[in-house]
């Protein structure tokens, strides 16, 4: 079973910096894309940044500058480096990635979805 597990979400002053990451677990083959969304209280989900298998990378407009998005091929896992903080970036932060695995007609990719870790920006 693939999971992915975040972590790093916290409490901050505006202007504070925190890191999350977004570790998979389980049987797969192959990791594509991986990206962050954002869940402010009350409004819809939104793309913070997306980094692909080659290390392309895209960011949202109100991040763009401040967050960084990586991730280590070897250990599964992605990051999101987030700079200057304010109380706008307050929210849920969601990680999902495409994943393939073995399945028995063959190679499948589907995405999968972290359970979310709060980021607060308050001071």
């Amino acid at each position: 079973q693939v999971r992915l597990v975040e972590s790093g979400g916290g409490l901050v002053q505006p202007g504070g910096s925190l890191s999350l990451s977004c570790a998979a677990s389980g049987s797969f083959l192959q990791i594509n894309d991986m990206a962050w969304y954002l869940r402010p209280p009350g409004k819809q989900r939104e793309l913070v940044a997306i980094i692909s298998r080659d290390g392309t990378t895209n960011y949202g407009a109100s991040v763009k500058g401040r967050f960084t998005i990586s991730r280590d091929h070897a250990k599964g896992t992605m990051y999101l480096q987030m700079n200057s903080l304010q109380p706008e970036d307050a929210a849920v932060y969601y990680c999902s990635a495409f994943i393939v695995t073995q399945q028995e007609t063959g190679p499948a990719m589907r995405e999968y979805w972290g359970q979310g870790t709060q980021v607060s920006v308050v001071g």
